[in-house]
């Protein structure tokens, strides 16, 4: 019996990790579109959508089985607990690609000769966020879980300075308003991508030390003996839709 729980147990976290890797192929490829253009590698990453959303159902039925018929506890708890959330956070990845995708589309229509701003930038450490989370899940390592988290105030602040940017062009040129609003949803859209690579890091170092870290609890004591107390916390997002717990 122990041994088919194991097996079972694994088989979540093996599905969890193909999840994983199609979110950051989806964020990846949606990124490449809009910066080349291409309007077939957005159509590619919207169709891709589906296989993520099945994924998505194909974990939560495990994870009822599971709770289900076994009694798992301690670190199998956390574990199964833990990939509910994280499953949840990775079909948003997805549906956030779809947004940049759609954005791209729109982008590619229209040909525009404004620049991008900082959204490569910004791109790139989004996707070094989201690589190093899923990294963090699949080595278990709360430490690199940790390195996501202090990275995510840079990128809530280059999106703050990327609406600041685009709102002052479109004021000066009414023309690149409608290639500006494209590019406010796809900042706004990597900013939540942001904040749900730095939940699932979250849950890493909640499955790897029984440490919770939302909400600033190193401020109750729960802190990293490799961290200072004010280091490395993402702050509790307001808006809707970019952080669930």
């Amino acid at each position: 019996m122990q041994r088919h729980f194991e097996k079972e147990l694994e088989g979540l976290k093996t599905t969890l990790i193909k999840m994983g890797s199609l979110a950051e192929e989806a964020i990846g490829l949606s990124i490449q579109a809009l910066l080349k253009q291409d309007a077939e590698l957005a159509k590619r990453v919207i169709d891709s959508d589906r296989r993520i959303n099945s994924l998505e159902i194909e974990v939560d039925n495990d994870i009822v089985d599971l709770l289900a018929l076994q009694q798992p506890v301690a670190i199998d708890l956390r574990l199964i607990l833990a990939a509910t959330k994280i499953n949840n956070d990775l079909e948003r990845i997805g549906d956030h690609a779809v947004n940049i995708a759609e954005s791209a589309l729109a982008y590619c229509e229209r040909r525009p000769e404004e620049p991008l701003l900082d959204l490569p930038r910004m791109a790139e450490h989004t996707q070094k966020m989201l690589r190093d989370a899923i990294d963090s899940f699949i080595h278990n390592d709360p430490h690199m879980g940790s390195t996501v988290l202090t990275v995510d105030d840079h990128v809530d602040e280059l999106n703050r300075e990327m609406t600041t940017e685009v709102i002052r062009l479109m004021r000066k040129d009414p023309s690149l308003i409608e290639g500006g609003l494209q590019i406010l949803r796809v900042s706004r859209n990597l900013e939540r991508v942001a904040d749900l690579a730095t939940n699932i890091a979250e849950e890493v170092i909640f499955i790897a030390e029984a440490r919770v870290v939302k909400h600033h609890a190193f401020e109750e004591g729960l802190t990293s003996p490799k961290r200072k107390p004010d280091e490395g916390l993402a702050k509790p997002k307001e808006n809707e839709g970019a952080k669930k717990h």
